[in-house]
């Protein structure tokens, strides 16, 4: 079986735990470089691989198929430009770049050089999502009419790490915001407008650390939002619709499992049977409804696929409608206005 010969830019907390060991798992890929200045920490998980001090080295490598680009967001455009212009197929982490602007140049360029970039989106593969999905498709519960989706933390003090310090591409609007924004255009294509709330709450904070985001779709609503003062439970989805209610608490296990080591195989995904959601139709009994398991090997199986047929499960032209939407609650925020999607179907 030929494997695609990939490279890992960057040997960070998002490499080591959300990539390295989907491609172990998987035979379609081998990673044969790695651009990193921590050879020792990289020889322990691919002891095969070259470790590169600079992308612009590894690139001159020919048989490299796949550059993985996991540095910090405000990195991802000029390394993906440098790969695309090698001729190589691109996977950027989430959102994907820090302007429209520089999401068009590369859609450009990789047609104009005939390659992919995709886009981790993974958690389009979590379990709770996929059952979000499966309910919606189904209209077991009648034509929704409100989903809830949160993403909340207790961190009420500001760390030391890029995400949290002021610069392009930080803050937790684009880190989780982009997450929550690219499921709800997922189920529901892009929404006729757009209220935001960016939050700036913690003492000392650099970069928002919260929102609140409403997506109207006519007389339907999507509310994503983000605290970073939030301990203890809360539900993670609340669907509401015509015939009955289902509500969902606890986080889909795989970034735990993954960060603790646990093995990449078909129980990774699986939710506890104590975090199954609550679905409630009309005046019946509550019942605990199983979770669809999680996924984030379909990722780069379907990547692997896409890379062959073009048909990648989350790609560049997917970002830039997930961006439109994030500068569109910006806007929102900063002028306390509700935002027409009228007024963004023009923004490149």
């Amino acid at each position: 079986m030929t494997t695609i010969q990939t490279m890992l830019v960057g040997f960070g907390f998002s490499a080591v735990t959300f990539h390295a060991p989907l491609l172990q798992a998987l035979p379609q890929f081998t990673v044969r470089q790695v651009v990193s200045s921590q050879q020792d920490k990289v020889a322990t998980v691919f002891p095969e691989a070259k470790v590169i001090g600079t992308l612009e080295e590894a690139l001159q490598d020919e048989q490299t198929e796949l550059v993985i680009i996991t540095t910090p967001t405000a990195l991802h455009f000029e390394m993906a430009k440098q790969a695309i212009e090698a001729k190589k197929h691109v996977l950027l982490e989430k959102p994907a770049v820090v302007t429209m602007d520089e999401a068009d140049e590369l859609i450009r360029l990789a047609a104009h050089h005939g390659v992919h970039v995709a886009v981790y989106q993974n958690r389009r593969f979590d379990g709770d999502f996929l059952t979000i999905e499966q309910l919606i498709e189904m209209n077991e519960i009648g034509d929704w009419q409100l989903l809830e989706s949160r993403f909340d933390r207790y961190r009420p003090v500001v760390r030391n790490r890029w995400r949290e310090q002021k610069g392009p591409g930080s803050g937790i609007l684009f880190d989780l915001g982009s997450h929550l924004i690219d499921q709800a255009l997922a189920l529901f294509g892009e929404p006729d407008a757009v209220v935001g709330d960016v939050l700036f709450q913690r003492d000392g904070a650099e970069t928002d650390d919260g929102f609140h985001v409403t997506l109207c779709y006519g007389k339907r609503r999507v509310i994503l939002r983000s605290n970073s003062f939030i301990q203890g439970l809360s539900p993670r989805f609340e669907l509401h619709a015509t015939r009955g209610s289902y509500i969902k608490y606890g986080m889909d296990p795989q970034e735990a499992r993954l960060a603790s080591g646990h093995p990449v195989n078909e129980t990774i995904g699986q939710d506890l049977v104590t975090d199954y959601g609550y679905l409630q139709i009309a005046d019946q009994p509550v019942e605990r409804l199983a979770t669809l398991p999680g996924s984030y090997l379909g990722f780069y199986e379907a990547l692997a696929a896409g890379l062959v047929t073009g048909a990648l499960p989350v790609d560049l032209t997917d970002a830039l409608r997930t961006m439109q939407v994030l500068n569109a609650v910006r806007l929102s925020s900063e002028t306390g206005r509700k935002v027409m999607r009228k007024e963004w179907d023009g923004w490149n």
